[in-house]
Order: C-alpha cells, then sequence, then structure tokens
C-alpha cells in the first residue's frame, strides 16, 4: 500500500521537531502537524544538557544552538544565606562539554529553521481528530487551518502532543504514575538586583528549609529564576505575582533587599506536577515520544533533554524497519529503553538533594554535608557525571551484548561511548549497504595517521560504526568482519583507530576487543575479535539479510 507521508508526526515541541529533523536527516518523507497557533514565546523548558547536545549535533543542529545558548560553567551553593561551594564544570571530552541554557521558544525556532533547510516544515493549526491503524499503516483524519477537513494516510505516526496526549488516551494507553504531593514549582524571568556578582555562565543555588532556587542566567537578559517549594494553598492555580516571586527567593537566598524587574518575553508560572509513565510507547505503527510518553516533577530540568533524547533513539530505529533493513525487533527496543530512561530518571531525581523539601534539621545536615564534599574533586565530578546524562545507559536492553571479560569501570554494551582523542587508520572499510543520507550527514573522518580526533567524529547516525584497534586490524581480520557485515542489510562501517593517549585506552575496550557502536551513539556489543560469529548472531537478532547476499561459510564466521 503507497502512503501519503512515510511519518507523520503529531506535535511540534522540541521533541516533535528532534524527531522530525532526525527522520529527514535519513532521507524519510516527514510531515509535522501541531494544533498550536506557531506564535509560541513561552520560555518553559531552558537547558540543554551535554549528552541531549550531542544527540543534536549529531543531527546537524548543535552547533546552531551552541552558538545561541549560554555555556554553563558552574554554580556556587547557599544555605540559609551562607555560602557552601562553588561547582564547576567541563571535565568530560565532548564537543557539548557543558549544559546550554537557551529558552524553548528559541530552540524550537532553530530546530524548524533546520527543518525547512531540509526541506520540511510545520503545519500549525492543524489538529488530528481521528487516527484508524491498519496492518500496513495509519488513517489519519485531520481538522485544517481553514476549517477543512483532510483523510490522509502514513506509514507510521509518532504521537508528540503533550501530557494530555489525545493520541494516547485514544489508544487506550493507561499513563501509570501519580500526582507529587506537597510540592509546587514557581519560575520567572528576571533581573535581579542583588549585591551577587553576576558572571557570563555562572548560576546560584539556594537553599532553606522547604525551599530550592536555582538561578541560572538567560541568553536574552537576566536570570531564569526556579523555585521548588512546599504546597501550603493546593487550591492556588494563578500565576505568581512578581513581588511573590521576589519575597519566596528574598526568604530562601537570605537577601532582604532583593529587587526584580521581569524581562521579555514575560514568563511567571505557578505548576505542580506527576510523574507518569506510559505503560507502553508503541501501539502498532503508532508510538509515542516526549511527554506524552513520560513526564515528572521537573527536579533537575531533564525532562525535555530525556525526549530529545528518545526522539534520537526512536529515528534511526523507525528508519531501519520502515526501509525493511530491521527486523520489528529494533523498534520494540525503543519502548525497553524509553521507558526504563524514564524510570530511572524519576528515581534519581528524587533522591536529587539539591532540590529536595527538607525539614529544618535535615536541610542543615544538607548543608553541613555542602560545605565538606563541594571542596572533593571526586564529588564534583560525580554530580557533573550525573547532570550531563553521560552515565545514562541502555545496559539492560536487548540490544546490548557484552561477550567478553568486564573489567573495573570499563565501557560496556549499553554505554554512551566516550569522546576520547583517537587517531584512525588511513583507510577505514565499508561493510552493508550505506543508509541515503542527505547533505546534513558528515563523511567519516578519516586522519592521516598522525593527527588525533574525536571519537565522535568517526560516528554518524546513518550507520553503525565497528571500532577495533589498528594493531589488531589484520587484512584477514578486516575481510572477515566485512563479510560478516556484508551479508546484513543494516550499514556498518569498520573504523580501525589507535588510542592518542594510552591510558586512556580502556575507557574503550581491551586491545583484542571490537566495539559494535550504534547510529546513536551508543555501544551495541562488545565481543572478541577472533569471534566473528558473534557479530553474525548479533546483526542477525534485528537486522534482515541483505537480498543479495548468501549465507557466510563456517570459516567466514569463525
Amino acid at each position: 500500500m503507497g502512503h501519503d507521508v512515510d511519518v507523520l508526526v503529531i506535535g511540534a515541541g522540541p521533541v516533535g521537531l528532534t524527531l522530525a529533523n532526525a527522520l529527514r536527516l535519513l532521507s524519510l518523507q516527514v510531515r509535522v502537524v501541531d494544533k498550536a497557533t506557531g506564535e509560541n514565546r513561552e520560555p518553559r523548558a531552558d537547558v540543554i544538557f551535554p549528552r541531549a547536545g550531542e544527540a543534536l549535533g549529531s543531527l546537524g543542529v548543535g552547533e546552531a544552538i551552541q552558538n545561541s545558548s549560554y555555556q554553563m560553567k558552574g554554580a556556587d551553593f547557599y544555605g540559609s544565606g551562607r555560602h557552601l561551594g562553588r561547582f564547576e564544570v567541563g571535565r568530560f571530552s565532548s564537543r557539548y562539554p557543558t549544559a546550554m541554557t537557551i529558552e524553548q521558544h528559541d530552540i524550537e525556532r532553530l530546530l524548524a529553521e533546520e527543518l525547512a533547510r531540509r526541506g520540511g516544515g510545520v503545519e500549525w493549526r492543524t489538529r488530528v481528530t481521528g487516527l484508524r491503524d491498519q496492518a500496513d499503516g495509519v488513517e489519519v483524519t485531520l481538522r485544517l487551518r481553514n476549517g477543512g477537513t483532510e483523510v490522509t494516510s502514513a506509514a507510521w505516526v509518532v504521537a508528540c502532543d503533550g501530557i494530555r496526549s489525545s493520541v494516547r488516551e485514544w489508544l487506550g494507553i493507561p499513563f501509570e504514575g501519580g500526582q507529587r504531593a506537597n510540592m509546587q514549582v514557581i519560575q520567572g524571568n528576571v533581573a535581579p538586583s542583588w549585591s551577587l556578582r553576576d558572571e557570563p555562565g555562572r548560576g546560584y543555588f539556594f537553599l532553606a528549609p522547604y525551599r530550592s532556587v536555582i538561578a541560572f542566567p538567560t541568553p536574552a537578559c537576566g536570570y531564569r529564576v526556579f523555585c521548588v517549594r512546599d504546597d501550603p494553598d493546593p487550591g492556588r492555580t494563578d500565576p505568581p505575582t512578581v513581588d511573590e516571586l521576589r519575597d519566596l527567593i528574598a526568604e530562601t537566598s537570605g537577601i532582604p533587599d532583593l529587587g526584580f524587574t521581569l524581562t521579555e518575553p514575560v514568563w511567571l508560572s505557578r505548576a505542580r506536577f506527576a510523574d507518569r509513565i506510559a505503560a507502553k510507547l508503541r501501539s502498532g505503527r503508532v508510538l509515542l515520544a516526549g511527554d506524552a510518553a513520560h513526564s515528572w516533577a521537573p527536579i533537575g530540568g531533564h525532562g525535555m533533554n530525556v525526549g530529545m533524547l528518545g526522539a534520537h533513539n526512536l529515528a534511526w530505529k523507525l528508519a531501519a524497519v520502515h526501509r525493511g533493513h530491521a527486523t520489528d525487533a529494533l523498534l520494540e527496543s525503543y519502548d525497553i529503553e524509553q521507558r526504563a530512561l524514564a524510570h530511572d530518571v524519576i528515581r534519581d531525581m528524587k533522591h536529587n538533594i539539591m532540590e529536595a523539601l527538607l525539614p529544618p534539621f535535615l536541610h542543615r545536615a544538607r548543608s553541613a554535608f555542602l560545605r565538606i564534599s563541594m571542596s572533593m574533586e571526586s564529588v564534583q565530578r560525580r554530580i557533573e557525571w550525573m547532570m550531563s546524562d553521560f552515565g545514562r545507559n541502555h545496559r539492560a536492553s536487548p540490544l546490548s551484548w557484552h561477550r567478553t571479560q568486564r573489567f573495573g569501570h570499563g565501557l560496556r554494551a549499553g554505554d554512551r561511548v566516550p569522546n576520547i582523542a583517537v587517531i584512525p587508520s588511513a583507510v577505514s572499510v565499508g561493510g552493508g549497504p550505506r543508509a541515503a543520507a542527505d547533505e546534513g550527514a558528515r563523511p567519516l573522518a578519516v586522519a592521516d595517521g598522525r593527527r588525533p580526533v574525536g571519537l565522535h567524529q568517526l560516528l554518524r547516525y546513518d550507520r553503525w560504526t565497528l571500532l577495533l584497534a589498528t594493531a589488531r586490524a589484520e587484512t584477514a581480520t578486516l575481510s572477515t568482519l566485512r563479510t560478516v557485515c556484508e551479508d546484513f542489510a543494516v550499514p556498518v562501517e569498520i573504523a580501525p583507530v589507535t588510542v592518542a593517549e594510552p591510558e586512556k585506552g580502556r575507557q574503550l575496550g581491551r586491545a583484542g576487543e571490537f566495539t559494535l557502536v550504534r547510529p546513536d551513539g551508543y555501544v551495541g556489543l562488545v565481543a572478541s575479535v577472533d569471534q566473528p560469529e558473534v557479530l553474525h548472531d548479533y546483526l542477525a537478532s534485528f537486522s534482515r539479510p541483505r537480498p543479495d547476499a548468501g549465507e557466510c561459510t563456517a570459516e567466514q564466521c569463525g
């Protein structure tokens, strides 16, 4: 059956636009609709953490966002008005080593501009009024901006239509979880008048009993002030006044003469939240992403980031299944991995002492702990690792196979590949068909054998990358690995590398191992170079055979 479009994306927020860009990068036909007017000027979410920055970078839009944002360098911590310590960031190698503060409407604008450059766009004032999931596609009824009705067909539909997702309700998928008790979040964009020193890229944490305040500078001007507090009047739903916000921050920070001026665009918000995850993220050819799939209290500020990472996870899998390169098992892994990621974030944020609402005696204990721990490099490193999302992994995924002995804190299947410096071999070996990619895909970086490059420069979103030590890349080994890869439809590039700094070599694995990296930068398989049959079995678990490929012989597969 022919379809009007490959993928219909419902919702043009940051997650929907990230997904649309990723799908267009992989040359799928995409249509994006949204019931809104397209005139969003609400700042809402305003931080992109390093791992989401890397994901956007692989889609070709990370640099534009980076250039329009503040690069966060650190923060000062105060407890009941007393300085507790200073936190610094930038310890980990990445093209996006620090969090970026940028208002949500600017993120959406930059993503929409990139989508337009790729030949896509957003149809505003277009509402989905009905879905009919069929065996080979989805029939969608749309109410258009002119009041008319259109019935269209899509091979796939992805709902990025928010917490109150109509699509999720039509599918009858439970949104499991419950309300956060005795907690409200009050936010505002303000220019403060205080005696504290304003430094580009530096923010403040103010902690007090039953209060937690974060103030970070925004690219426009002033600060985004985010206050988590107790909820003495749950029935109050009106936005806070600037005086209420000022008094609350003055009390928490211990700055009684604090002054506030609202900045443009004006943003004052009072909200309460629930922690919820959809019981499943797929029903036939309809999938859920972003807030339609999971939502929680904005402790830690990772909601938008996890949604973007989910879109980054989903697009390459959806494209591979749609093209017939992969079986349904690959797409099913999206549900498993993304739901597990959401559960982990909710769990971790419930134990985030930086924004916990603590009674006086526990607040004093927290302040004492921070005063000591902020002077310890190991603690700062651990906090930054958690905040960056570099430590988030898919180790429990069916796509994560670790077939060699694990050691210490080394790289494991399911982990993000570190961006260590490597020296690529002068020759890379292709395996399998290359996915059709537009001009946004980066070519494989091949050095002259002397100049190190960041490992992430060797990765690309339209294919898998098989990394192995140049010292083990003998002609026979490369030929065997290439033969295995060429039996399967998913594209694999074989890249022999030498770690530029030997002391960091264990971050990538042992010399006798190869590492198969997924298009989204996570490790799929770790195995011995002497066991190509493991590579064959791994690819066979989700990839379809290449149509013109025969079975490899016992000698070829080891």
